[in-house]
């Protein structure tokens, strides 16, 4: 199969679809890999580290776009690559299409096998492509939420950690996922006082087993969740549906309840956000602020850190992306479960539930089309 990447375009978006280590892996798998020149330079992987490793690069994103017939990616495609769709082409990305109904459509338009990253499910609910991501975006968000709670950024002018004889900032994380649980190790970690709730009370009793006495848990409901609030420094939001669209927890009404120059995170923007007074910003222009409270809504967290990023992301997907290009999408996906949920969109058909109910459109059984 041909393979190909292309140079990330989304603001500030530094990572890379493949290492130079995965390109030696679908070399010496029989496939040919096809790289846009300087599409690792971002994340520090020169051109010649590909070239060694086996790949052919060109110099233009849209010839790689046409000659290849899987192209990987990190960010979903924005929409001056629509016209790079074709019928058969297959993507492998993140897509979080319950948030963007117009690439959607672009992917149907153009008859596009999408596998989205986001929604590969193993038999133990786990999201392996998603699950290293989710790691440092939990983790940056106490980084970011800790800076912007600084005065000249619009914040309290509190140290998340205090110092002996001050009181402690008060960190409330909404949601006790992957991203949660990472936002409250870095938290424990930095001495701040944290809250984290979840709906899950089987989930509710590993954090307290894993954090014991320096968290407080509870169960989330609109009481707890207004309550908590009040007296929140920074609030991590963290909550996922896999491949649908994210439910508000973080109402409009509570903002006026909370403190002046605290800050919210909202790490779930990418699949519509969890704050009804969110929206996606960009590391530019990363913050804004609504009734005195300074929303982070970057839909790229990870992209801060590339390097890291980027190895951490392609060590889970390159497992998947292999089997898919030696089987082709049909065959793997019969074969393995996880990379059926993962398609999204097949020959102009939404093959996800979670995304046709997002979009209140027809879901068609991707195993009935490929049989």
């Amino acid at each position: 199969m041909k393979i190909g990447c292309v140079k990330e375009i989304k603001n500030n978006e530094f990572r890379v679809g493949l290492t130079p280590d995965n390109v030696k892996a679908y070399v010496a798998a029989g496939h040919h890999v096809y790289m846009e020149a300087g599409a690792g330079i971002g994340s520090g992987f020169s051109d010649d580290e590909y070239v060694h490793a086996g790949a052919s690069l060109l110099d233009n994103a849209a010839d790689v776009w046409r000659l290849v017939d899987m192209m990987i990616k990190v960010k979903e495609p924005l929409e001056c690559e629509y016209p790079l769709f074709r019928e058969g082409l297959i993507l492998y990305t993140y897509l979080h299409l319950a948030a963007d109904r117009e690439q959607m459509d672009a992917l149907l338009k153009g008859r596009v096998k999408a596998v989205a990253y986001e929604t590969i499910q193993e038999s133990d609910r786990t999201l392996p492509c998603l699950a290293p991501m989710s790691q440092i975006a939990g983790r940056l968000s106490i980084q970011e939420g800790a800076k912007y709670l600084e005065k000249r950024f619009g914040g309290e002018g509190i140290l998340l950690a205090g110092v002996p004889g001050t009181p402690k900032a008060n960190v409330v994380i909404l949601g006790g996922g992957t991203v949660g649980m990472n936002a409250c190790k870095i938290a424990v970690g930095m001495g701040a006082n944290v809250t984290i709730l979840d709906i899950s009370l089987k989930r509710l009793e590993e954090l307290d087993n894993l954090f014991g006495a320096h968290v407080q848990t509870l169960v989330s409901n609109d009481s707890n969740v207004e309550r908590v609030l009040r007296d929140a420094d920074l609030v991590i939001g963290s909550v996922l549906i896999p491949g649908g669209s994210t439910p508000k927890l973080f109402k409009k009404s509570y903002l006026k309840e909370m403190k002046d120059g605290a800050v919210f995170v909202d790490v779930a923007i990418d699949q519509g956000g969890c704050g009804e007074s969110s929206h996606v910003t960009t590391h530019d222009d990363p913050v804004y602020v609504m009734d005195g409270v300074v929303h982070y809504c970057v839909g790229n967290m990870p992209g801060a850190v590339p390097r890291t990023s980027t190895i951490a992301l392609t060590n889970a997907t390159v497992r998947y992306g292999l089997e898919i290009a030696s089987k082709g999408l049909e065959k793997a996906a019969m074969e393995s479960p996880a990379i059926a949920l993962g398609v999204n969109c097949y020959l102009g058909k939404i093959t996800n539930r979670n995304v046709a109910l997002a979009h209140g459109r027809e879901y068609t059984d991707l195993k009935e089309m490929i049989v």
